[in-house]
Formats: C-alpha cells, sequence, structure tokens
C-alpha cells in the first residue's frame, strides 16, 4: 500500500509542521492514555490541529470507492464514514455509499467478527429479523465515532482485492476533524486490525521525510528482499505484549544515549508495570514522547553538549531551542534509543529542526506522561518491521523513496 504524510501538498513550512506536529504529539500522548485500548478508533484535534499523520490509500466496495485512512498502530478497528451520515465531519473524498458495492453485507449480532471485541459493540434493530452489529467508541477528549460493522471488499493500490474484510462504517462522528482522513486503518494487535484480518504474519512501514510529498510504502506479509535497500546492520527487538492494554506493540527500552553519556536514568522509568507506563512504538504519534523525569534529563544534558544559546521556549515553538549561525551547520550531540538486543542511533534529521531563517536548532522529542511513545518523526527513512509471528520488532535505516 502507499500512504502520505497528511500534511503534504499544504505548503506549510518546516516551522509550521514542526508546531502542528508537537500539538498532534501532546494530543495523541494523552488520549493513548485515558482511553481503553480496545477503543481507540476516532480521530480528533489539540488546539485545531488535526491528529491525522500518515494516511493509507485503498478503496472498499465493488466497483471500489476510494478511502484514505489513518495509519494507526495504536488502534485495531478499521472505519470510515458513510452515507447516509447523520453527523460526520468534512472530507476531500465523498462519503463511502454502502448501497453503491454489490458485494457490501451487513453483519448480525451473532456474527463471529460481531463478538471479536465486545468492548466496541453492540446491537441495533434495523428490521423486525435481524439485530445488525453496531458499535460505539469515544476517546478521552470526547470525540465518538458510531456506526455499523460491516464486511466488504477492500482493493489495494497494486489493484489485489481481498473479499470480506470487517469494517466499520462510521454514522455519527463529532470531534473537531480534518479534511485529510475519512477514517481510521488500525494496525494494533487485536482481531479487527487490518493485519490480523488479513492473517499476514508481519507487516512493516518506511515513512519518507515529513517534509516531501513522496509517498511512503506499507507492506503486509514479508518479501524475499525486504531489506535490500538497507543501509547498515538490521536492528531487532522483543515486541512485549500485555493483557491490560492488549493493541499496543510494546518495547524494551533500556536506557538513552546523549553524545557519547549513556544518561542515568534507571530502566524503571521505561518499564510497564500494572498495566501503566512502559514503551510502546506508534505510527500515529508524530514527535517522541518521554516520561518528565527522562525528558529533563535530555534535555539538560543536550543542552551541556551543544553549547549554544538557549531561545526561551513560547506556545508557538513547543520544542527546546537554540540560537544558532544561519550560516553554520554546527555539530550536535547524537541521541540513541538502547533497547533490548537493539539499538537505533537517529540520524540527525530525525531528532533535531534547523530553522535557518530565524537561525534556531531544536531538539524534536516532547515531555509526556509516564508513557514513553516512540513517534514516526524518528522513523523517518527508517524500514520497520513488525513480525507478528515471533513477536519481534526489526529495524534498519533505508531510503524509504526507493522502496
Amino acid at each position: 500500500m502507499q500512504i502520505t504524510h497528511a500534511d503534504a501538498g499544504c505548503g506549510l513550512a518546516g516551522r509550521e509542521l514542526m508546531q502542528r506536529m508537537a500539538l498532534r504529539s501532546r494530543a495523541r500522548a494523552a488520549r493513548l492514555l485515558s482511553s481503553s485500548a480496545s477503543a481507540p478508533v476516532s480521530p480528533g484535534a489539540y488546539d485545531g490541529a488535526p491528529l491525522t499523520e500518515y494516511l493509507v490509500h485503498l478503496a472498499i466496495g465493488t466497483p471500489p470507492q476510494p478511502v484514505q485512512l489513518t495509519l494507526d498502530t495504536g488502534s485495531d478497528l478499521v472505519w470510515t464514514q458513510c452515507q447516509p451520515c447523520a453527523v460526520c465531519f468534512n472530507q476531500s473524498l465523498p462519503y463511502f455509499d454502502t448501497s453503491r458495492s454489490s458485494t457490501n453485507a451487513l453483519l448480525p449480532c451473532d456474527s463471529t467478527q460481531c463478538k471479536l471485541d465486545p468492548s466496541v459493540t453492540g446491537c441495533l434493530n434495523l428490521n423486525q429479523t435481524v439485530q445488525t452489529c453496531a458499535y460505539y467508541s469515544s476517546y478521552g477528549d470526547n470525540s465518538v465515532t458510531i456506526g455499523l460493522l460491516e464486511a466488504d471488499t477492500f482493493t489495494f493500490v497494486a489493484g489485489t482485492s481481498l473479499p470480506g474484510v470487517t469494517f466499520g462504517c462510521g454514522l455519527n462522528n463529532t470531534g473537531v476533524f480534518n479534511s485529510n482522513e475519512t477514517g481510521i486503518a488500525g494496525f494494533g494487535r487485536g482481531p479487527l486490525s487490518l493485519p490480523s484480518q488479513l492473517k499476514v504474519g508481519n507487516f512493516s512501514h518506511c515513512f519518507t521525510t515529513i517534509t516531501e510529498a513522496v509517498p511512503s510504502t506499507v507492506l503486509l506479509d514479508l518479501p524475499a528482499d525486504l531489506f535490500s535497500n538497507g543501509q547498515g546492520a538490521v536492528q531487532t527487538t522483543p515486541l512485549i505484549q500485555d493483557a491490560k492494554n492488549p493493541t499496543f506493540y510494546y518495547l524494551a527500552l533500556k536506557g538513552i544515549t546523549v553524545g557519547s553519556t549513556r544518561l542515568p536514568v534507571p530502566e524503571s522509568a521505561f518499564a510497564l508495570t500494572n498495566g501503566t507506563g512502559g514503551t510502546i512504538i506508534d505510527s500515529g504519534t508524530s514527535i517522541t514522547s518521554l516520561p518528565p523525569q527522562v525528558y529533563q534529563v535530555v534535555r539538560d544534558e543536550f543542552a551541556a553538549q551543544i553549547k549554544l544559546p538557549m531561545v526561551p521556549g513560547n506556545t508557538t515553538d513547543p520544542y527546546f531551542c537554540f540560537s544558532a549561525p544561519s550560516q553554520a551547520k554546527p555539530d550536535v550531540p547524537k541521541l540513541v534509543l538502547h533497547f533490548e538486543g537493539a539499538t537505533m542511533d537517529l540520524p540527525r534529521e530525525n531528532y533535531v529542526f534547523e530553522d535557518a531563517g530565524n537561525s534556531m536548532i531544536c531538539l524534536v522529542i516532547n515531555e509526556g506522561n509516564e508513557m514513553t511513545i516512540i513517534g514516526n518523526f524518528q522513523q523517518q527513512n527508517m524500514h520497520v518491521l513488525y513480525d507478528l509471528q515471533n513477536n519481534m520488532l526489526s529495524f534498519v535505516a533505508a531510503q524509504c523513496d526507493k522502496l
């Protein structure tokens, strides 16, 4: 499948992109923390900034009707807005029309699919004989999606069509939304996610640079030459499952190095304990966020090593920034994430934003809550493989526009 960044083609300057991404990431972190893990399916906004990040382009129905769905490894349900829409947000594509699809089917309440995730499903009497499977799902920010659970044919960019995919037909979706997305493509661990329904043993994505309008790639199932354009050694770390948060892809983050200094942060700061805290990797979050006590240590060490004057923070510049001569490209300390069995040595452009026009250089990391979230900005030009059969995550630097 092909995906594009939500802000691609919007004509935004780099600084505007960073500001929007910071707001989205903070809202996303708050919502992942406050939402039930089985029901994070509705996009919303924070201070006018959409939560959408990368959009999957595919089609539903026969004949195919195009949709563009947020690629979200932090949720399970696949859904799009449908006709007749009682309350829907504006979108650039037409709403999906079930009456135009010869392969569309409503799912009754006694269907297997309706019983897979009881926390987001219910029953609705559409006629006197059959109760139709319905869903209701909400977020911590009060955005809500309500609709019918249905099955239809999904067609991907390469022309492959797969019948009988379960998805939500959103008929009442409230909140503050962006017109780029039409819904969500859940890529989480649950039974209603797209990878689970397609019964693939793995999937991978490779995000192109967010400031470019070049499409990125999502691959379902392992091709023989998966890492053929990799630039370095493939790193592999275990994926951890948690019964209290079954949707998320947890990782064992062990520590962080800034420059040549391994920070004095205990592993417990990143650990999952009784369903709280922990470290997840998430395609729907823009910027990596760290627990406050960890963020402060990273920030202080970065400032000590970069040796540039700090720029006072404000609401329009949410990052930790430094004054930098516009004619020079100052050295910055390395930023390395240490996982169990793997090292993510981030390239400069994956954690630093350089605003030459304002003579600034900024550390693109957020202060979050007790959960550590590895965002998609840090995953740019990195081929990331979710090996679902073996519960492993692999990654390697790559030219994602060449994949």
